[in-house]
This record gives C-alpha cells, sequence and structure tokens, in this order.
C-alpha cells in the first residue's frame, strides 16, 4: 500500500493501467451513493450533523479538525456529540460509549484521541445513524459531528467539511486503485466547506480553508512534562527516533525535521496497534529519546518510558470561517425547530 500511495502522489504514468480499474470504481461508487439515497433516504435528524471528512486515502488531518471545532463549539455554549466508526478498534457491542480511559484497542486511536481532547460524549458504531440514535437518547446534546463519514450515505447531514492535505492534494486525481481517490474530484463541489491543511504555494482550491497545525510542545509520555518544540528541546548531538503508524507520516518527519536534530524513522501502518515488543524489535537506543504523534502515543501510554516523547500541536484557523461556521449553525437550528414546529 505504501509503494502504491507514493505513486499516487508522484503521479507515476505506469498507474495508467490502472486506470480502467479506477473507472469500475468510480461507477461502483455512484451506483453506490444512489442505492443508498433512493433505497434507504436518510432520517431526518433534529440536531445539525456535521460530517468532517476526506475524498482520498490516507491522513489529511480531518480528526485534529474536529477537535479544533468540537472546543470551539463548546466555547460558543453549545453542547456537541462526537460519533465515529471507531476505525482499529475491535469492540464487539455498538453502539460504545466510550471515554478518555478506554483503550484504543477497544475503540480505535481516533476515538479515544476525541473523547480525551473534547470532554464531550463520544460515541462509537460502524453504522453512523445508529451511533447518532445513541447519541441523542442517552446524552444532552445540540449538535452532533462525525469523524469520517463522507461516504456514509446513509447519516443525515446538514453540512459536510472535506479536508485536504496541503502537501499531496488530489494526487494523480485518479479513483482508487489507480489513484488515491475514494470518490471523483466533481464530489467537492458538493460539500459546504473545504479545507486544506498545511497549504503550499498553489492556486488550485482558492476559495478553500486554510488549516495550520502548529506544533507546541512535546510532552514526556511517562512524566507529563512538556517542552516547546521551538529551539532544541534535547541536548545538541541526540538522535530522534521517530515512530510513526498514521496515514500521511511524511507530515509528522517534515514537523520533526525542524529541529536541530538527525532523525531515524520507523514507519508503521496507520492504526498500527503498538505493543512493548514493536519497540524491543526496532532496536533503539534507549538514551536518545522516541518521539510520536499523540495518536500514537495514546497507544503506548501502558508501556511507556522515560525517553517517550510525542508531539502537541494545536490547529490555526481563521476567523471568518469561525464565524461563519457558527452561523451556518445557528441557521440550521433555525431550520429544524421550524420544520419540527410545523411537523
Amino acid at each position: 500500500m505504501m509503494f502504491l500511495e507514493k505513486a499516487w502522489y508522484k503521479k507515476a504514468k505506469w498507474l495508467i493501467i490502472l486506470w480502467p480499474l479506477g473507472m469500475l470504481f468510480q461507477i461502483f461508487v455512484f451506483l453506490r451513493r444512489r442505492r443508498q439515497q433512493v433505497l434507504s433516504r436518510p432520517e431526518f435528524i433534529c440536531v445539525p450533523i456535521i460530517v468532517i471528512g476526506n475524498i482520498t486515502v490516507g491522513g489529511t488531518g480531518k480528526t485534529p479538525l474536529l477537535i479544533a471545532l468540537t472546543k470551539y463549539l463548546k466555547k460558543q455554549g453549545m453542547k456537541p456529540g462526537v460519533v465515529s466508526r471507531g476505525y482499529g478498534g475491535s469492540g464487539a457491542t455498538y453502539p460504545m460509549l466510550i471515554d478518555e480511559f478506554t483503550s484504543p484497542n477497544l475503540a480505535g486511536d481516533e476515538a479515544v484521541l476525541i473523547a480525551k481532547h473534547c470532554n464531550c460524549p463520544v460515541v462509537i458504531d460502524p453504522d453512523r445513524n445508529s451511533g447518532v440514535n445513541q447519541l441523542l437518547t442517552s446524552e444532552k446534546v445540540d449538535v452532533v459531528l462525525s469523524d469520517d463519514g463522507l461516504q456514509h450515505y446513509k447519516l443525515y447531514r446538514d453540512i459536510e467539511i472535506a479536508v485536504l492535505d496541503g502537501q499531496r492534494l488530489l494526487g494523480n486525481t485518479f479513483c482508487l486503485p489507480a489513484g488515491p481517490l475514494r470518490e471523483p474530484v466533481k464530489r467537492l463541489e458538493t460539500v459546504d466547506y473545504i479545507v486544506i491543511n498545511g497549504r503550499e504555494a498553489d492556486a488550485s482550491f482558492k476559495d478553500a480553508i486554510d488549516m495550520e497545525m502548529e506544533p507546541m510542545f512535546l510532552t514526556n509520555l511517562a512524566t507529563g512534562e512538556k517542552r516547546p518544540f521551538s529551539g532544541a528541546p534535547f541536548n545538541i548531538g541526540n538522535t530522534l527516533q521517530a515512530v510513526c503508524g498514521i496515514g500521511n507520516p511524511e507530515r509528522f518527519y517534515n514537523s520533526l525535521e525542524k529541529l536541530p536534530y538527525p532523525i531515524k524513522r520507523f514507519t508503521f501502518p496507520d492504526h498500527y496497534n503498538f505493543t512493548l515488543d514493536d519497540f524491543k524489535n526496532m532496536g533503539m537506543e534507549e538514551h536518545q529519546p522516541v518521539v510520536m504523534t499523540e495518536k500514537d502515543a495514546i497507544k503506548c501510554a501502558d508501556f511507556a518510558k522515560n525517553n517517550f516523547w510525542f508531539l502537541e500541536a494545536t490547529v490555526n484557523l481563521p476567523e471568518e470561517f469561525l464565524d461563519n461556521f457558527t452561523n451556518r449553525i445557528k441557521q440550521t437550528v433555525n431550520m429544524k425547530e421550524q420544520k419540527g414546529a410545523g411537523a
């Protein structure tokens, strides 16, 4: 898969041989969407439903964006809840209400990370409609955010946000397996907002929202000590042993390259469930810092050593977008109240 990803984003010419398969996939996606829209029309839901996802495979920053927007809505006096598929978890019973202490092996790393940062109800369920119903019946929420789910057409939605990685964008613009797209590029014309995470010098998507993830701290996983990311958080002469199991590891490695240290990279598949044996088998040096993403760190907390650190970043969004987003939600609330009163 990693080989294919590199080819997609480097726009390798040989991928043209897979283009017919990409067209078949595109037809399948269209028929699946039409079937779900016609045969199982999404049920009207009484609170605003916001779906945050992407049309590419691999990491784009959708979960950090969801966390930032959820925290923002709480500051506005709203009571958000989150529904997630719980990808990478092994839960046997759904829907499942989780918190920050739920095992990532059970609930998935992204869902636990959301629960940790947002301090709001989080329900995981592969059937997002079921998850939303659980939130509305058991928790006091007035807005629901779905982590991923652009392609989960059975779920009613009021606002759709598609997140693109600013370095990789849409790759060669082909659908799977010839390219990284889960849906054709035209799908972006139907969403309410396009958010670009870390836009580079590119004129594409001029009306998109710019999102920046700013590295803030390196936090010790064992002790909780925080060190500012800027400057030199470790002694000069150290080597960073960078461990990464996310969808787009290059973004993490590029952040670490801003520091004055050489980097040894240890790359794992997305959502990889780390064990202590994994670290033993990597042949790491115990006196050198091990640095990872926060998403990976929550899966390593039970066996963390004093040289385990994770990168904390903050999400920066334009105030104009946040104001517009808030107004859209208020308009949606008013519309739903009027529709409910007229029912």
